[in-house]
C-alpha cells in the first residue's frame, strides 16, 4: 500500500504529462470507435431503408444501380419501364402489391419521388415500419390533388416549410441545394423549369431515418402533367399548357422508373424474379434487395478495411507514444526508483509498478475515448442526417454493437497492458547502485 501511495504522489506531480498521454490515448480510441461505429451504422441505414420488399424491378441493367437509385435516390436511372409492364406485374397471381416509383426532378437539392397511393400503403422502413404523416394527408386523399405534395421530415425541416406553403420543382438535378442559391427565391423559386405549375405542401411526413425524409413525393399523374409541354428533357419551344388545362390530357403514366415488390408467398421470390426476367415483351429485372445490398458492402470492402487500418495505425502510434513517454521519464524517474528500492521495493515491485501505471493510464485513456466517441455521436448525428441524406443512428449502440464495442476496449487496454510491460521491464533492470550514482 505504501508503494502505491508514493507511486500515487509521483504521478500527480507528473500529472500533466500523464493528463497529455491521455488525451493521445482518447482521441485514438475515439478514431478506432467512430470508424467503427459509423460503419456499422452505415450497413444499418442502408438495410433499414426498405423492409419488406422482396423484389425491386426496372429496366435491365446493374442491379446495384436500380436498387440506389430506386430507394437511395442515388446516382441516376439509365432507362425507364413501361406502365404497361408495370401493370402486368402487379396483376401477377404472386403479387401482393406493388409500389410505382417515377424520379428524375428535383426541389432544391431533394429528389422528387412520383408514386401513387401504395406508397403510403404498403412501404415499410426498418423492423416493418409504416410511413406516417406527421401532419396533412397523403396524396389521393382528396380527388382534386392533382398539384399535392407530400414532404420529408428532413425537407420541411432545411427549407422551413409548413402546410399550405406553394414550391415549384426542377428537372433533374438542377434545383440548387436545401441552403438556397441565386436561382431560388423564395419557396415558389421563380426562375425554376417547372415555375408554371407550382405545387401545395399538403402533408408531411415523420421522421423515419431513412431517405424518405430527404423527399418530395407527388403523384404518378402529376409527373406527367408538369411534363406535357416537354420533350427529350426540355420544354417544347412555343408551347405552354397551364396548370389549369392539364386535366383536359390523359395524365397516364407512359413509364416509370422502377416498381417495388412485395409478394403473397416471399418462397416464390426466386419463381418471380426468374419469371420477370425471362418476360418477352420488354427486357426486365428482379433484384432482390438483400442480395443487392451485399454487391455493395463487397464492392466497398477495400474501403472498409483501409479504414479500419488507418485507425489500428493510430492506436499502434498511440501505444508507441505512451511507452515512449514512460521510457523517457525514467531518466528524471531513476532517483525515485532507487530510492524505493532503497526503502524496501524489490525489482520485481518496480516492474509491477509502472506496469501498473501504464495499464491505469490506457484503462482511463479509453474509458474517455469511448465517452468521447458516444458525445460526439450524440452531437453530430443530426449534421449527418443533413449532409449524407441517410440518418445515421450513432448515438448509443444497440446490445449487439455494445458488445463488439467492449470486446474492442478491452483489447485496446490488453495492448496498453501488454506495451507497459517494456518500461516495467527497463526499471526492472535498473540497479539499485545505478538510481544512486547516475551516469553523466
Amino acid at each position: 500500500m505504501t508503494l502505491f501511495g508514493l507511486a500515487a504522489r509521483s504521478a500527480w506531480n507528473r500529472r500533466y504529462n500523464l493528463l497529455l498521454m491521455i488525451v493521445v490515448i482518447a482521441l485514438s480510441t475515439a478514431l478506432l470507435l467512430g470508424v467503427e461505429r459509423i460503419r456499422q451504422q452505415v450497413r444499418a441505414g442502408f438495410s433499414q431503408s426498405v423492409s419488406g420488399t422482396d423484389l425491386i424491378v426496372g429496366a435491365r441493367g446493374s442491379p446495384m444501380q436500380l436498387m440506389l437509385y430506386t430507394v437511395f435516390h442515388l446516382g441516376s436511372a439509365t432507362n425507364d419501364m413501361s406502365w404497361d409492364s408495370a401493370r402486368r406485374i402487379g396483376a401477377h397471381p404472386l403479387v401482393a402489391w406493388t409500389i410505382p416509383v417515377s424520379l428524375g426532378d428535383s426541389h432544391r437539392g431533394f429528389p422528387v419521388l412520383a408514386t401513387n397511393g401504395d406508397y403510403f400503403r404498403y412501404y415499410r422502413y426498418g423492423a416493418q415500419h409504416p410511413l406516417r404523416l406527421a401532419e396533412g394527408q397523403p396524396l389521393d386523399a382528396r380527388s382534386d390533388g392533382l398539384f399535392d405534395a407530400v414532404i420529408g421530415a428532413e425537407v420541411a425541416r432545411a427549407l422551413h416549410y409548413k402546410l399550405g406553403d406553394r414550391i415549384v420543382l426542377s428537372h433533374g438535378d438542377a434545383g440548387g441545394d436545401a441552403d438556397g442559391d441565386e436561382h431560388d427565391h423564395g419557396p415558389l423559386g421563380a426562375h425554376h423549369a417547372h415555375a408554371d405549375k407550382p405545387f401545395v405542401v399538403t402533408g408531411i411526413l415523420a421522421p423515419t431515418g431513412t431517405p424518405v425524409d430527404r423527399t418530395v413525393h407527388i403523384t404518378l399523374e402529376a409527373m406527367e402533367a408538369i411534363h406535357l409541354d416537354w420533350q427529350a428533357g426540355a420544354p417544347i419551344p412555343g408551347m405552354s399548357i397551364s396548370r389549369q388545362l392539364v386535366r383536359k390530357f390523359d395524365l397516364t403514366p407512359r413509364h416509370v422508373t422502377g416498381l417495388l415488390v412485395g409478394l403473397k408467398l416471399r418462397s416464390r421470390v426466386f419463381a418471380m424474379q426468374r419469371e420477370i426476367a425471362d418476360d418477352k415483351q420488354e427486357p426486365l429485372m428482379a433484384v432482390l434487395p438483400g442480395v443487392a445490398l451485399d454487391e455493395l458492402w463487397d464492392m466497398i470492402g477495400v474501403a472498409e478495411t483501409g479504414m479500419r487500418l488507418m485507425s489500428v495505425l493510430v492506436i499502434v502510434v498511440g501505444l508507441a507514444g505512451l511507452i515512449s513517454s514512460i521510457l523517457a521519464a525514467l531518466g528524471e524517474r531513476r532517483r525515485e526508483l532507487a530510492i524505493l528500492r532503497a526503502v524496501g521495493a524489490r525489482p520485481l515491485d518496480l516492474l509491477w509498478l509502472l506496469a501498473a501505471e501504464g495499464f491505469c493510464l490506457m484503462l482511463a485513456g479509453t474509458l474517455a475515448g469511448y465517452l468521447l466517441v458516444t458525445v460526439a455521436s450524440v452531437a453530430v448525428a443530426p449534421w449527418l442526417q443533413a449532409s449524407l441524406g441517410i440518418a445515421l443512428p450513432v448515438a448509443w449502440p444497440q446490445a449487439s454493437d455494445l458488445a463488439r464495442e467492449l470486446w474492442l476496449l478491452a483489447a485496446i487496454v490488453a495492448a496498453g497492458a501488454v506495451a507497459s510491460l517494456l518500461p516495467g521491464w527497463r526499471a526492472y533492470r535498473l540497479s539499485l547502485a545505478d538510481g544512486l550514482t547516475p551516469n553523466t
